[in-house]
């Protein structure tokens, strides 16, 4: 396949609002990533990289994981492009089986509200963490306006720390840094930023 498929596969997922808020994600993501050049990381739900490969030379490693293989083919291109030699991709979808994987730092990007089974996902992650590895989740705090079948309407900061303590994080650091008008669901929101350690 030659690369102008992989642009046009691309511009569909890739449109200007998410290019946007991903930049403004991969700035806070950055702070949490001070000091970790020896790092392995995984980006858990990674889509077409709009995160991970941002952050590719801070870290040692980036495996970008997605159930979408069409997703992964559009990453694959832009490592190429880029001529990134320390990411790689994985098709897996965690809720249904984990494969055998371990890393210092895992990254989950607005996934979590994707998930109907916030304990399992949270706990197949904790599980690949090296010990004192660390978890860093995007996604949108609680949010009534939404009413949607297949997602979460966001999440609360008490009730996800909660669930990260009850799966054995020894801490769960949650802080909102973004609001933003139309960015869920049509619906004005806000994101948080949460880090927590094995």
């Amino acid at each position: 396949m030659d690369t102008n498929v992989f642009e046009e596969m691309a511009k569909k997922y890739d449109t200007e609002e998410r290019q946007e808020l991903a930049k403004i994600i991969v700035q806070e993501v950055k702070k949490e990533l001070r000091n970790s050049e020896t790092k392995s990381l995984i980006d858990y739900g990674s889509g077409t990289g709009l995160i991970s490969l941002e952050l590719s030379d801070l870290v040692d490693s980036i495996l970008l994981i997605d159930s979408s293989k069409q997703m992964l083919e559009i990453s694959k291109a832009k490592i190429s492009q880029k001529g990134i030699l320390n990411s790689q991709v994985l098709h897996s979808d965690f809720t249904e089986d984990t494969p055998e994987l371990n890393a210092d730092i895992v990254i989950m990007s607005l996934v979590l509200l994707l998930i109907p089974d916030t304990n399992k996902i949270l706990t197949e992650l904790f599980n690949i963490l090296n010990k004192d590895g660390k978890l860093i989740i995007v996604d949108f705090d609680k949010n009534e306006q939404i009413d949607h079948p297949k997602v979460h309407n966001g999440f609360s900061h008490v009730e996800l720390k909660n669930k990260l303590k009850e799966v054995g994080f020894k801490t769960a650091e949650i802080r909102t840094f973004h609001h933003g008008s139309r960015i869920f669901i049509k619906q004005d929101a806000s994101l948080f930023i949460s880090s927590s350690i094995k």
